[in-house]
């Protein structure tokens, strides 16, 4: 495992102008650690990356790698290589050129070029596209070409910003994983920005969640999953998300539409909360909340219902075929240990 490429952001601002996009980051990313930052469009995740990079100013705090302060330092220096949502490939170049281009800047030797070229194609499957153009290349293949040019450099981190966003779905699957393999292989460490919560969750080491600018939550997929931090984050992350719908709690129970359900946590006195359920813990059964089921989605190996509690449309996720139709009233309930309870002022998890 690489022992260099770690990360740390202090206080880190960025504004454009009056407005501000960053409000004062904290952030420590380890040594090999391959690190998802994650949020919806305009949250902050991408300046996060090009300031790492080198490619943004900050407007305070500092940038750190490996215990070194590169704040003010050029792109250059910093010995990170980029791969771009839209690949950036030279179209006047081979496979060949475009992979050594980085290592033809550096002023290094033809054979030596030649060696890294082919080794770097290799690791990516590539190696029969090197007397290609960009143009002659499929979207997968060119993503190959931007990933072999990033490896080509044996940077200390790699920096990915939505690289797989171009890709259609069943290719986007495909090349997650073998992204995930090659990072265990090389042990760089990796930072990777999305918007997809799946591509997060099924990637990262740990993610950091962003909202406005702010980090909201740091944690590794299946504690953001188990624990939202907030419930910002519990309606952002799941597929389906979080089901969150207004209720009281007193006691060692909340009360839903008129509905009671006991829950693992005790309420001192009766207040207001926002309750948040996943899909797949929504179960159809004799009592409970009634609901009036809208529309069915068949989905093989399970369904979605899309249902109205009062004036809430939920999700539920069941297993097989749907146990409801169109129109009926159902019932559903839930596990005490499967709610999740948040304050409905700031969003904050209660319990």
């Amino acid at each position: 495992m690489n022992a260099r490429g770690s990360v740390r952001f202090e206080g880190v601002v960025k504004r454009h102008g009056e407005t501000t996009v960053l409000h004062g980051v904290d952030l420590e990313i380890r040594a090999g650690e391959f690190f998802v930052l994650l949020g919806p469009s305009g949250s902050g995740k991408t300046t996060t990356l090009r300031i790492l990079a080198g490619l943004e100013p900050v407007s305070a705090g500092s940038v750190w790698l490996d215990g070194e302060d590169v704040t003010q330092a050029e792109p250059g220096s910093r010995d990170v290589a980029m791969v771009f949502q839209s690949y950036a490939l030279y179209p006047h170049m081979t496979v060949a050129e475009n992979i050594g281009f980085p290592l033809k800047m550096m002023k290094r030797p033809a054979a030596e070029i030649s060696q890294a070229v082919e080794a770097a194609a290799a690791r990516v499957s590539i190696g029969h596209l090197l007397a290609r153009r960009p143009g002659q290349l499929s979207g997968g293949q060119q993503q190959r070409v931007a990933l072999a040019r990033a490896i080509v450099r044996q940077p200390r981190i790699f920096l990915l910003d939505e690289p797989l966003s171009n890709l259609d779905a069943k290719l986007r699957l495909e090349t997650r994983l073998e992204l995930r393999e090659l990072q265990r292989d090389l042990g760089v460490t990796t930072v990777y920005v999305t918007h997809d919560q799946e591509e997060a969750m099924t990637l990262a080491d740990r993610i950091a969640v962003f909202m406005e600018g702010r980090i909201v939550q740091v944690g590794t997929p299946r504690e953001v999953f188990g624990r939202p931090a907030q419930a910002s984050v519990a309606g952002f992350i799941g597929t389906p998300p979080m089901n969150l719908l207004p209720a009281t709690w007193n006691g060692n129970a909340v009360t839903v539409e008129g509905s009671t359900h006991p829950v693992n946590a005790t309420a001192s006195v009766s207040r207001p909360v926002t309750l948040g359920i996943r899909p797949g813990d929504l179960q159809v059964q004799a009592q409970g909340l009634a609901v009036r089921v809208l529309y069915v989605e068949e989905l093989g190996d399970h369904a979605i219902l899309n249902v109205q509690a009062g004036t809430t449309r939920l999700k539920v996720k069941t297993p097989g075929l749907s146990p409801a139709k169109e129109g009926e009233t159902v019932h559903l309930g839930f596990a005490p240990e499967a709610a999740h309870l948040f304050d409905p002022a700031s969003g904050m998890r209660l319990a």
